[in-house]
C-alpha cells in the first residue's frame, strides 16, 4: 500500500528532525549555563499546546478527507519549531519555540494516527501501527546519532565550537524535517475508509468524559503516558547525566540511538509476537523490563557497553508498549470515534509530558540528573502492577 509507504517515510524524517533537534535543544540551554529544573520546564514546555489542543485535533482529523494537509501542517510546524530554537538567545526563547516543536509533533501524529484507525482493517491494526511507531523509532535512532556526530567529542560546553556545532545541527534537523513535505503533497491517500460510505467522514461525538470511562481506558492511557513521557525524560536528561561525568555529547548520540534502533527491531517483530503472546501480556512486559533496565543505563553511564546494553534491552521492551496502547485504546471505542480517542490518549501523553518533567526535575533536585529517569523507571513499573491487578 503507497499510503503506507508514505506514512513510514514521513514519520521516519518527522521523529529523526525531532529526535536530533529535542536532544540538541538541552546543549544549547547547557551552554546558557541552564541546570535541570530548567531543561525540565523546557521538557514540559514542549507538551503545553498539545495539552490543550490535542481533543480538537482529533476531532479535525475525524471530519478532514485529505489527512495528508494534516500531516503536511505537522512537518511545517516541527521546522518553525526547529528555527525558533536555533534563533534564540535564552532559555525562555527556548522554552517558547519548543512549544511551537511540541505542536508540530502532536499535529503530524494525530494525522498518521488516525490514518492507521481510519484505513486498516482491525485485523491489520497491530501492523499498521506497528509500521508507524517503527518509523518513529528509526527516526529515534537516526537523529540522536546524527546530532552527536555534529557535536562530536569534545567536552567544553561554553566554547564557540560548541555552539556553533548546536546551530548546524539544529539546521539539520530543520532541513530533515522539511524533506516529509515533497512524500506528503501527492495524492497516495487511499479512496475508502472504514469510517466514511460517502466522500466525506461521519463526526465523532464522543466527548473525553465518555471516552475515558470506556473499561480499561484510563489503565490503556496511563501505560501510554509513562511510556511515551519517559522517552522525553531520556532525551532531556541524559546529556545532563553524561555532562556531569564528562561522557561526550557523541557517546549520547550513540546510547540514545542504541534505544531507538531496539525499538525498532521490536516493532518490526510485533506481528510474530502477537500471533504467540496477547496485547497485555506484551504490553506489561514492556512496562516491567524497560522499567527495570533503563534504570541502569544512568546508573553506568561511565561504562558505556553496560549503558548501551541497558538501552538495548529497555529499548527493545519500550518499542513494544506504545503499539499495543493504540491498539487497545483503537479498538474499544466505534470507528467513527477513534480519531477522537486517539487525540485523548495524546492528550493523557501530553498532560504526562508537561507534569513528569517538572516533578523528575524537582526528584533530580536530591538525586542528580539521573534522578529524573529513576523516577520514571519506577513510574513504569507501577503501571505494570496496575495492570497487573487489573487483570
Amino acid at each position: 500500500m503507497r499510503w503506507l509507504v508514505v506514512l513510514i517515510a514521513t514519520g521516519l524524517l518527522s521523529q529523526a528532525a525531532l529526535n536530533l533537534i529535542r536532544p540538541v535543544t538541552t546543549y544549547k540551554l547547557i551552554s546558557f549555563g541552564s541546570g535541570s529544573f530548567t531543561v525540565g520546564a523546557v521538557t514540559a514546555a514542549y507538551a503545553i499546546l498539545p495539552l490543550f489542543t490535542a481533543m480538537l485535533l482529533g476531532r479535525v482529523s475525524s471530519r478532514i478527507s485529505r489527512i495528508r494537509f494534516l500531516m503536511v501542517t505537522g512537518v511545517a510546524l516541527l521546522a518553525l519549531g526547529g528555527v525558533g530554537i536555533n534563533l534564540s538567545p535564552n532559555a525562555l526563547s527556548v522554552a517558547l519555540s519548543s512549544a511551537v516543536l511540541g505542536l508540530g509533533h502532536l499535529v503530524f501524529t494525530i494525522g498518521g494516527q488516525s490514518s492507521i484507525a481510519r484505513f486498516f482493517p482491525d485485523k491489520d491494526l497491530d501492523k499498521g501501527f506497528g509500521w508507524f511507531t517503527a518509523a518513529y523509532a528509526a527516526g529515534q535512532f537516526l537523529g540522536p546519532l546524527m546530532g552527536g556526530l555534529v557535536l562530536g567529542t569534545g567536552t567544553d560546553a561554553h566554547s564557540a565550537q560548541r555552539i556553533a556545532d548546536i546551530n548546524l545541527s539544529l539546521w539539520i534537523g530543520v532541513g530533515v524535517a522539511l524533506l516529509a513535505v515533497p512524500f506528503l503533497l501527492p495524492n497516495f491517500q487511499p479512496r475508502v475508509s472504514k469510517s466514511v460510505s460517502s466522500a466525506r467522514p461521519e463526526r465523532s461525538t464522543a466527548s473525553i468524559g465518555s471516552i475515558l470511562k470506556v473499561r480499561g481506558m484510563v489503565s490503556h492511557m496511563f501505560a501510554s503516558l509513562t511510556l511515551l513521557s519517559m522517552l522525553d525524560i531520556l532525551t532531556a536528561f541524559l546529556p545532563l547525566v553524561a555532562e556531569k561525568h564528562d561522557v561526550t555529547p557523541a557517546a549520547v548520540g550513540v546510547l540514545l540511538a542504541i534505544r531507538g534502533c531496539a525499538s525498532v527491531v521490536s516493532r518490526l517483530f510485533i506481528p510474530k509476537l502477537s500471533a504467540h503472546f496477547d496485547r497485555h501480556q506484551m504490553l506489561v512486559a514492556s512496562l516491567y523490563i524497560s522499567g527495570v533496565s533503563i534504570a541502569l543505563a544512568p546508573t553506568f553511564i561511565d561504562v558505556l557497553w553496560a549503558s548501551g546494553l541497558a538501552l538495548l534491552v529497555g529499548g527493545f521492551f519500550l518499542g513494544l508498549g506504545q503499539p499495543m496502547t493504540m491498539t487497545m485504546i483503537s479498538t474499544s471505542v466505534p470507528t467513527v470515534d477513534r480519531g477522537s480517542a486517539l487525540a485523548v490518549r495524546l492528550m493523557g501523553n501530553r498532560l504526562g509530558q508537561v507534569a513528569l518533567p517538572v516533578i523528575s526535575s524537582s526528584v533530580a533536585a536530591g538525586l542528580g540528573p539521573a534522578g529524573a529517569i529513576w523516577f520514571c523507571c519506577a513510574l513504569l513499573c507501577l503501571s505494570g502492577a496496575e495492570k497487573n491487578l487489573r487483570r
